[in-house]
């Protein structure tokens, strides 16, 4: 998994979105490392829903309407939310290997 589809994945825990608010959720959640362009966005999210951990979903019923094209809404399935859990272990992981070595590291002052 790209770190951009862990963050695409990370905005959409937390409900329903679209394109333009998952990708400043991502820009929030990355601490601005991760601003995606429109492009490549919206092909991360295509190959989200190939994988079946994206799905298109009606807006909410508060949703306010968008003067032109109509805004299509992603949603988290099942199976992305456990693989959105399985990344976050794996950073978690990650993190810690890499807090133990620089904390071991000789000449660590």
């Amino acid at each position: 998994m790209t770190l951009l589809e862990y963050y695409v994945l990370l905005a959409l825990s937390s409900g329903s979105r679209h394109g333009y608010a998952i990708k400043d959720a991502v820009a929030a959640d990355s601490g601005g490392v991760e601003v995606p362009r429109a492009g490549t966005l919206y092909r991360v999210i295509a190959r989200l829903i190939t994988l079946g951990w994206v799905r298109e979903t009606a807006p909410a019923s508060d949703a306010p309407a968008h003067p032109g094209v109509a805004r299509r809404y992603y949603a988290l399935t099942a199976p992305g939310r456990r693989a959105l859990a399985a990344q976050a272990e794996r950073l978690k992981a990650a993190a810690t290997t890499a807090e133990k070595r620089l904390r071991d590291m000789p000449g660590r002052s």
